[in-house]
């Protein structure tokens, strides 16, 4: 008897459930609130990212006037370059209203451009500070720009104040940024 009752549970139970994607009497697709939530389009796939072409940003770091320009070069996709965005964001907040531009240039991976990088350009704020760069476009005439970043790494931060330069290969810790932004600040 208590497998005959166990039987009809169990059969009962796989009747009434009803397969994904199976139509229902609206001739609308069944779904669950999981797949509903994963066909939604994201928000930060709606922002547009400037693009840029090599000669364009080679004008831009040559900019040779009193503002501070940082130029960091990064990808979503490296750690170091995710471990140092919030000494940025912190320096950025800092420095509101004086004479320095930050820019982030995402290199490496132009796939990511309709995915990653619109996410991480929403979450971390950034967006308005964040170009697009084909890496397949850069020759070594690009390069000339800087002493010894020859593109092999990243992140990589170029400084230009005046005549003035430096850069940096490599992650950087909140002080050393901090004293590299002062020594073109004093």
């Amino acid at each position: 008897m208590k497998k005959i009752i166990l039987s009809t549970i169990i059969l009962t139970a796989l009747y009434s459930c009803k397969k994904e994607g199976q139509k229902t009497g609206d001739n609308h697709l069944a779904s669950d609130s999981i797949s509903t939530v994963e066909t939604k389009q994201p928000e930060a796939a709606k922002i547009n990212l400037k693009q840029t072409s090599p000669q364009e940003l080679s004008k831009d770091l040559a900019k040779s006037n009193d503002t501070l320009y940082v130029t960091n070069f990064f990808a979503t996709w490296c750690g170091p370059c995710m471990q140092e965005i919030p000494h940025f964001k912190k320096k950025i907040q800092e420095l509101n209203g004086k004479a320095v531009k930050f820019t982030f240039v995402n290199i490496y991976n132009k796939p990511a451009w309709e995915t990653e990088v619109p996410v991480f350009a929403k979450e971390s704020g950034l967006a308005d500070k964040i170009v697009l760069l084909d890496d397949s476009k850069i020759d070594q005439n690009f390069f000339s720009n800087f002493k010894s970043w020859k593109g092999n790494g990243i992140p990589f931060t170029f400084f230009r104040k005046g005549n003035n330069t430096d850069e940096i290969e490599g992650s950087m810790s909140e002080q050393m940024l901090d004293e590299k932004i002062n020594s073109f600040l004093q």
